[in-house]
């Protein structure tokens, strides 16, 4: 996959996705967010793919935000336009089949921020900081920071990162809960990586099953949620799967999953 910002490869079931500005401290302008829509598009129809990482080029930047020199010329119609296409593509990758892993390597501030949200789970370098700026610039998180992060991190701590502009470091963000593990740079990586390949050996059908369980019924009352948890549990024993992983329990072996 060909693209001027953005890097993609895909090795063994896992795809890796590198966003490529690193002029602009990994920044996103609307070349970027629409190459970003259209790879996530491509990953989320591929089946050989079961797990995918997100990550900034280079060790100083995650994705420093939204291009503030390309947004500062916009009218209110092209503002909003701007922000409909991150909230698409950040939607996207909230609910595409696959796991998305944030590695955060550095400044993830703004945009980024609302992208590390939009992914499954984070895992972030000692020397990553965390905000949304917005408000500084005289404007409001338009690529579904005031959203997401509240999920994420509960109502209060969300305004107040929201209301002050305020950054914060990565052990603030784990205190927070706004990522799961905090890691030295240069090992980040290889845990990300290993952290993939954890979930990658695993039935993929029942894993994709259980993040659409996750994110369905996050947004509705557990009643309903149990219900459709309820329904995909019972799905998976329509797969090959389910029978080779009880399979494979019950003689001792290693399962072979399939996809299936």
């Amino acid at each position: 996959m060909d693209y001027k910002n953005i890097l993609c490869t895909v090795e063994n079931s896992i795809a890796t996705i590198t966003i490529h500005r690193p002029q602009a401290l990994n920044a996103l302008n609307a070349e970027t967010v629409q190459e970003l829509n259209d790879v996530v598009k491509k990953i989320s129809a591929d089946t050989t793919v079961k797990v995918v990482i997100i990550t900034g080029d280079g060790e100083k930047s995650f994705v420093a935000g939204a291009d503030i020199k390309e947004m500062s010329t916009k009218n209110a119609v092209e503002g909003r336009a701007f922000g409909q296409i991150g909230q698409d593509t950040f939607t996207l990758i909230e609910n595409m089949p696959q796991p998305v892993i944030a590695a955060v390597n550095g400044f993830c501030l703004g945009g980024g921020c609302e992208l590390a949200c939009a992914c499954d789970i984070r895992y972030a370098a000692e020397t990553a900081k965390f905000g949304q700026p917005e408000v500084g610039l005289g404007i409001t998180p338009g690529f579904g920071g005031t959203q997401r992060l509240p999920r994420v991190i509960g109502r209060g701590a969300a305004k107040e990162l929201l209301y002050t502009g305020g950054i914060i470091d990565a052990q603030e963000a784990l205190r927070l809960g706004l990522v799961n593990k905090v890691l030295p740079q240069g090992e980040l990586m290889s845990a990300v990586q290993g952290l993939a390949k954890k979930i990658a050996k695993n039935a993929p059908v029942a894993v994709q099953l259980c993040k659409a369980a996750v994110n369905r019924g996050i947004n509705c009352d557990v009643v309903t949620g149990i219900a459709y948890e309820a329904e995909v549990f019972g799905l998976c024993f329509a797969t090959v799967d389910q029978k080779e992983g009880m399979s494979a329990f019950i003689e001792k072996r290693k399962a072979d999953f399939q996809g299936k």
